[in-house]
């Protein structure tokens, strides 16, 4: 089942800007997203709960030291995920 997924004005910002200062993060980042819209919950991703501040959340690895941080929500009427942030991981933590 593949969910959609949501982009957050902070997320498309966060975005821009890593793939501005390192060019090679854009297709890794892409693929990772295909693969979380496929399936969230595919080891590759690492996909794990957040506690704290993040309590809620969710973030899955797009690499050695980037993480998208995202929100299961409903839109519509179906389960989508919603984008939050991205970027290494002091970044988004």
């Amino acid at each position: 089942m593949s969910r959609l997924l949501l982009r957050s004005a902070a997320f498309v910002r966060a975005a821009r800007r890593l793939v501005k200062k390192n060019p090679e993060t854009g297709p890794i980042l892409h693929a990772t997203l295909e693969s979380l819209a496929r399936d969230a919950s595919n080891p590759a991703l690492k996909t794990h709960k957040l506690k704290g501040d993040l309590a809620g959340s969710w973030a899955c690895s797009a690499g050695y030291d980037l993480r998208i941080v995202f929100e299961f929500v409903q839109h519509q009427g179906a389960e989508v995920i919603l984008l939050q942030s991205v970027g290494t991981h002091d970044d988004v933590y």
